[in-house]
């Protein structure tokens, strides 16, 4: 297959670029494909036909996006959009990646792909708009929602994830602060990528939550990233509204991944296992530049 992957210098992408070696690859930065653009888009498609595309940018920096609506409705509404008029005017399949903020953190267990979202956010609804753009738009798509994403970034990459914010945070300071009661599954890119290596090569179109095994609140994640990486800061944990970002976030947002296990699938590793992994890496390629605030992320 020929698979184009937009934002591919980002974690996702660089990942799917690893999981996909038997196929045919068209990876897309930003400054090769905005998904703002619309002509952009149909001009790429059209020139190289890819037989599927992965959508990986977002723009998902998420108490900015409250102030930035016109951006983060551009990109995370407008541009899925984009790409599912053009890929059904190409016949190509479309994954697209979602977020688990479409929820609004009230269930009382994971959520199914069946359960009613309902944002708090603009982020959460822009991405939720998208969903929509594209279900409504083309038959052949993937929408898959994923949580708490950590993973390396290509050369160019911003690196960015909760993971090497704490690091960065611990090594700087003596004491760091992070909401508990934020309760998800952080999931490693690099295994998202390879059941998504997996699913494109499918017909099985619809809506999928992806995520690690298991969950813990951000408070939790941090202790963990701490006691593994041996950096001795203490972590204090904080309510979501005591810590008073300014946009607002669902309490509990772990995703059931039944759908995805139902197609035969493999399992989706504990969170734990793939910060391993994540950290196994990181060692060995040397650390990724991280910033940002700390009360918790998003995919």
């Amino acid at each position: 297959m020929r698979i184009l992957i937009t934002g591919a210098r980002g974690q996702l992408g660089t990942d799917l670029q690893r999981s996909l070696p038997e196929h045919e690859l068209v990876p897309c930065t930003r400054d090769e494909l905005d998904v703002t653009k619309k002509h952009q888009v149909y001009g790429l498609l059209k020139d190289c036909r890819p037989d599927a595309v992965i959508n990986t940018a977002a723009y998902h920096r998420v108490d900015e996006c409250e102030s930035q609506p016109d951006k983060t409705f551009a990109v995370n509404t407008f541009g899925p959009w984009h790409l599912a008029m053009a890929c059904r005017m190409y016949e190509a399949k479309l994954v697209h990646i979602s977020t688990n903020f479409v929820f609004d953190g009230k269930a009382d267990r994971p959520y199914t792909e069946d359960d009613l979202p309902l944002p708090l956010n603009v982020y959460g609804t822009a991405k939720l708009s998208g969903e929509y753009l594209v279900r409504s738009t083309w038959d052949r798509h993937f929408i898959i929602r994923t949580t708490g994403l950590f993973g390396r970034s290509g050369e160019g990459g911003k690196g960015y994830n909760f993971v090497e914010a704490m690091i960065r945070a611990g090594t700087d300071r003596r004491e760091v602060v992070v909401v508990s009661d934020q309760v998800m599954a952080p999931t490693g890119t690099a295994d998202l990528a390879r059941v998504l290596a997996d699913l494109v090569t499918t017909d099985a179109y619809g809506t999928y939550h992806v995520t690690s095994a298991g969950a813990c609140s951000y408070f939790e994640f941090a202790r963990t990233i701490y006691r593994k990486t041996g950096i001795g800061a203490a972590v204090k944990p904080t309510s979501t509204e005591a810590y008073g970002a300014p946009a607002s976030r669902p309490l509990y947002t772990v995703l059931d991944n039944g759908r995805i296990r139902s197609l035969g699938i493999a399992e989706m590793p504990a969170w734990e296992d793939a910060l391993d992994g994540y950290l196994a890496q990181r060692a060995g390629e040397g650390p990724a530049s991280g910033t940002g605030r700390m009360a918790g992320t998003n995919p």
